[in-house]
This record gives C-alpha cells, structure tokens and sequence, in this order.
C-alpha cells in the first residue's frame, strides 16, 4: 500500500522537485584536500578544505545556520577516499539544495508539501489482516488526533487505495503550521522528510518535535516491516533502506536548525 499511495516518492517527487535541479552529478572528482575544518563568517559555520571555503554548485558560499550542521558536513568531506561522492554525503547534498534552490523557490516547495499532506500515507488503511491494521492504528492514529487537537486539521481516514478528498479546512489548518518552518534548511528537510517518510503529518510532526526521526522512521514502515516479519527481505532493499535512513538522519539535522 505505501508504494501504490506515495505518488511523490523518490523517482516521481525528485524529477519535479525544483531542489533536485542543484543535485545533478557528473562524474565523481577525486578527492584533493588533506584536512577539513568548520570556520565560522558572519554568524554562519564554513566547511574549509585545507582552509578555503567549500562552494555550492552554483558557486555560492556554502554556510551553514547552525554548528552541528557544519560538523556533520565537515564528516561527510573527511569520510570521502579516493573519490568525492555525493550520494554519501546526504547533509552536504541538502544543504546544496537549500542555497541553491530552495531559497529562490520557497513557495514552490512548500505547495509540493502541502499537496501531499492531502493524500497522505496515514490517512489509507489496510482492511486486513487484522494484525497489520492493527499496527497501523496504533502508529498512525496518534498523529491523526494530534493534527486534529493541536494544528486544528481533522482529516479523514480511509480504508483502501481509492482516493478520498480532505477538507479545505483542514488543508489549510496544515499549511498554516507548515508556513511557520519557511526557512531554507528546514523547509529543504521538511520536503526531503516527507519524500522519505511518504507522509506530510509524519514530517510536521518530527519539525514540531511530536516524533523523533526514529519514531517516525518506524511508523512510515509499518507496512514494510509487516511484509518482512512474513516475507522476508534481501540485501538489496536492506541497503536501499539504510541509504534511505542516512538522509533521514540529514533531513532531521536541517529541519533542527529551525531553532536558529
């Protein structure tokens, strides 16, 4: 059911998603710095390799609001080798997105978000088997009543795939929340969170601090998980997960500089 509902999920969200225009890789440089540092210019933290600040694609300063977010940069560039590569570096690749993109495009983003929020993966339930709904009510349900008692948004919820329209109201009890994280970083991890996740709520709910990326790592994968406790899995889509959860992890960390 998740992949079905998840329209915006990776290859779908990524190819209309303005941030994904910053993203583009050609082939993978080599790396040419001995030591990588956090400097500090205006208020803003730096990654400086051998003492020169990193630009992002676009050639831009790449300044990050808050410190731990410089630090886990600064990680990223000193785990690379031999070569440079971006599809292990999640923070650094955000981040881009953000100066580059996200900046000139916040409403755009923010509207991709907020019509997710409308068929949102928590809003669609499995009929049976009764252990599966039953796991599903007890990690989504929560965030249901949470959204309706604290954001005013009262969704409704839906068993199966057909599409069911949500209310204006609560639409827009949604966007009012969601237009509090406007900034950049967050909004970049917001978008990238709810991508992962396949759920708006899920997202908002880790920015409001309702969740903990974990617990709303687990509740997005409730599905998943119940196929694997009966099916099994393989190395493949477990590596696809981890790699999955590294840009979870990097989204949280963005969405945190919103206490900056």
């Amino acid at each position: 059911m998740r992949e079905i509902l998840t329209d915006m999920d990776d290859k779908s969200l990524q190819e209309r998603n303005p941030m994904r225009d910053v993203q583009k890789q050609t082939a993978l440089p080599k790396r040419f710095y001995s030591q990588v540092t956090v400097g500090e210019d205006n208020g803003a933290f730096l990654v400086l390799l051998d003492g020169k600040s990193v630009k992002t694609p676009a050639k831009k300063v790449f300044a990050l609001p808050i410190k731990s977010l410089a630090e886990a940069a600064v990680e990223e560039w000193a785990a690379q080798e031999t070569l440079i590569d971006p599809a292990k570096m999640p923070i650094t690749r955000m981040a881009n997105s953000a100066i580059d993109g996200v900046v000139d495009k916040t409403e755009e983003v923010m509207d991709e978000i907020i019509q997710f929020s409308g068929t949102d993966l928590i809003f669609y339930r499995a009929d049976s088997p009764s252990g599966l709904v039953e796991l599903q009510a007890n990690a989504w349900d929560p965030i249901v009543e949470w959204a309706a008692s604290e954001l005013g948004a009262k969704f409704v919820i839906t068993e199966g795939i057909i599409h069911v329209m949500q209310s204006s109201e609560a639409i827009d009890a949604y966007t009012a929340r969601l237009k509090q994280y406007a900034s950049p970083f967050v909004l970049t991890g917001l978008h990238s969170a709810t991508t992962l996740l396949g759920s708006a709520l899920l997202a908002l709910a880790v920015a409001e601090g309702r969740l903990s990326a974990e617990d709303a790592w687990q509740a997005a994968h409730v599905d998943e998980d119940w196929n694997i406790t009966h099916w099994g899995t393989d190395d493949e889509a477990e590596a696809r997960r981890a790699f999955r959860w590294a840009d979870m992890k990097a989204a949280n960390l963005l969405i945190s500089s919103k206490n900056t």
